[in-house]
């Protein structure tokens, strides 16, 4: 057990941690939740012993092992990506080469009597066994398999760590802590750098961890797959809920309620003595009795409720002129870095008013092809076209770290602002939560989310019809990445988004593209719909699994099947989409009928064959709706 007693954090004028107690008992699982600069990574660093509160302590177990995954690894280089990774088995390591220097040492001896010697092949015994309890045998094998289902490829294995970016680094040491298997884990946004397929592989493995967790993230749907308990660190206090994050979100709310409503009691009550005492003091034979009265009321001890951070973004995006009907087209598109292949002859079309997501395992060519079809980057091979009087809005990946750290919030507003917006800038900027004389703050004092929040703002000063953003929610809060949401559901233009942020995605977008291996695979629904189709356990579900309908836009299929022209492709997804939603009503209401044909009393009662008979119609209507959707979907190709 781990215990955190009256920990207390100031800097400044700022209490950050007001004497909060914090308990974590073996196999908990805990979700740290918190608006940006709430205090959750300061926390996760006390607990960690990497930084001392300025009041309280920290208790630990004796004997007490700890993996922390921050935001600020970096690894040594000159390393193959596993022999890094086997550096977490550095005790097997120690104990292998003890072996091996007692084995070349006994090979040397000829004291066969001596007791020196037989020392030696009792210790040797010793090493051999305690190697044999640890997996020494399997420890390159599970190296292995976690780095593959971290994303890894074989071909990787002999890499030197140096090629790779810092979001596949951060795999590597996450790898190693797991290998690891501590006592507790301490992960700090671990999905920040992992797609949907390794994100859905660490839910798998730390459903079979036995260890204590404790995890900051935004992904809501990742918290509510691998916690049991959520701490919410608000304006200097905590707020314990035995209870994953949606279920958080729903208790929360009770609980503030249930307090105003306490509170406003009490104030009731408090009021109506107060002016009973008023009233008693005026009278001469009653003035003891309001003077006891007063001291009860004094003793009274008060419901205080605690402030509520509920500031939240304001976004509209600005109306564009309209484009034509093809925003964007590839076609018979490739793209290489030297030898490495990453998009391999593809075709993608996308049409106005379509909502399309990428997904994919890092490095797949997401980011690589939004920059081609914007004119970011050339293409290797096949062309790229923009769409009659398109007008792009961007947000790249890397967006909040390309601002100029010297530059003010305003004048960094003012250098991307065309000249009729000026005036507009610092309501813009107070609409992102930047106010008064925040507007004069220096970029580099910013909080990754609010350097987040000001390249959102910089974005809407211009007006667009096809918005492109690439991982746009990376270092946004729950609320402000809900407030995008909103937004970008009420945004009229066309949207292609690059995420893996599975709650986001939901039903955000129409059209789900996955690229693997050089190729595009298209599903006709949201990411929902493409987990469920790929039924994507873990990741290497993934690569066993039927692949889905190469995204065509242009060209012959590899059945032979011609591809149809934009409008035919366009109102064939439509029928498809509205036979789905007709399956599914259908089925419902079959369901409601079998559940009343169920009853035993059913067939006795007046309704019977009325009812017999709709229910004999909905087979035969659902029958011929998945007929045409059978033949919509073959069309389709």
């Amino acid at each position: 057990m781990l215990t955190l007693s009256n920990i207390f954090i100031k800097y400044g004028d700022r209490v950050l941690l007001d004497y909060v107690n914090f308990v974590l008992k073996p196999g908990e699982r805990v979700g740290l939740v918190g608006r940006n600069g709430a205090g959750k990574s300061t926390l996760l660093k006390i607990i960690a012993g990497e930084m001392s509160p300025h009041d309280g302590q920290v208790v630990r177990p004796a004997h007490f092992t700890l993996g922390y995954l921050h935001q600020d690894m970096l690894l040594p280089r000159g390393k193959t990506v596993i022999a890094e990774t086997m550096t977490a088995f550095s005790e097997i390591l120690a104990l292998e080469k003890e072996l091996h220097d007692i084995q070349e040492e006994l090979g040397a001896r000829e004291d066969y009597e001596s007791d020196a010697y037989h020392k030696l092949i009792e210790r040797m015994s010793d090493v051999t066994e305690h190697l044999h309890h640890m997996g020494s045998a399997t420890s390159q094998s599970d190296a292995e398999k976690v780095l593959a289902g971290l994303g890894f490829r074989a071909s990787d294995m002999q890499r030197l760590t140096d090629e790779f970016s810092g979001g596949w680094q951060m795999r590597i040491e996450l790898a190693k802590m797991l290998l690891r298997r501590p006592d507790l884990l301490l992960l700090d946004e671990p999905t920040n750098h992992l797609d949907i397929e390794s994100i859905l592989w660490l839910e798998d493995w730390i459903a079979g961890y036995q260890g204590m967790v404790v995890v900051i993230s935004h992904d809501r749907r990742f918290l509510d797959n691998v916690t049991n308990r959520t701490v919410e660190i608000s304006l200097g206090k905590i707020h314990d809920y035995k209870a994953p994050y949606s279920k958080y979100v729903e208790l929360s709310a009770e609980r503030r309620e249930q307090m105003q409503n306490a509170y406003e009691n009490q104030q009731r009550v408090i009021a109506d003595r107060e002016r009973t005492i008023n009233r008693f003091m005026a009278k001469a034979t009653k003035t003891k009795m309001a003077q006891s009265m007063q001291k009860q009321l004094d003793k009274m001890e008060r419901i205080e409720i605690d402030d509520v951070d509920t500031s939240t973004m304001r976004i509209r995006f600005p109306d564009a002129p309209r484009s034509g009907e093809v925003v964007a087209k590839a076609e018979h598109l490739s793209k290489r870095y030297g030898e490495v292949k990453v998009l391999e002859r593809v075709d993608l079309q996308i049409l106005r008013g379509e909502r399309v997501a990428f997904v994919g395992q890092n490095g797949q060519g997401k980011t690589t092809l939004a920059k081609i079809l914007i004119g970011q980057e050339p293409a290797t091979s096949g062309k790229a076209t923009l769409g009659h009087n398109v007008s792009i809005g961007y947000y790249a990946q890397n967006q909040a770290e390309t601002l100029d750290p010297k530059l003010t919030l305003l004048e960094t507003m003012e250098r991307n602002s065309p000249e009729e917006m000026r005036t507009k800038l610092r309501g813009i900027l107070g609409a992102f939560l930047f106010s008064g004389q925040d507007v004069d703050k220096k970029v580099a004092a910013l909080s990754g989310g609010e350097r987040a929040r000001l390249a959102l703002a910089c974005m809407l000063l211009r007006p667009f019809n096809f918005l492109l953003l690439d991982e746009p929610t990376n270092h946004l809060d729950m609320l402000s990445k809900d407030v995008l949401k909103k937004a970008l559901l009420e945004f009229k233009g066309t949207l292609l988004v690059v995420s893996h942020d599975r709650e986001f995605l939901s039903d955000l977008t129409t059209r789900t593209i996955e690229f693997r291996d050089g190729h595009l695979y298209e599903y006709l629904g949201d990411v929902n719909y493409f987990l469920e189709k790929r039924r994507l356990d873990n990741m290497r579900d993934v690569e066993k699994r039927t692949a889905g309908k190469p995204a065509d836009g242009g060209r012959v299929a590899d059945n032979g099947v011609p591809v149809l022209g934009a409008e035919e492709k366009k109102t064939l997804q439509r029928d498809i989409q509205k036979a789905e939603r007709r399956i599914g009503e259908i089925e419902s209401a079959i369901g409601k009928y079998e559940e009343k044909m169920a009853d035993p009393d059913f067939y006795g009662s007046s309704d019977s064959q009325e009812t017999l008979k709709k229910y004999g119609d909905l087979k035969a209507e659902l029958e011929k709706v998945y007929g045409e959707w059978e033949a919509a979907v073959e069309r389709l190709g």
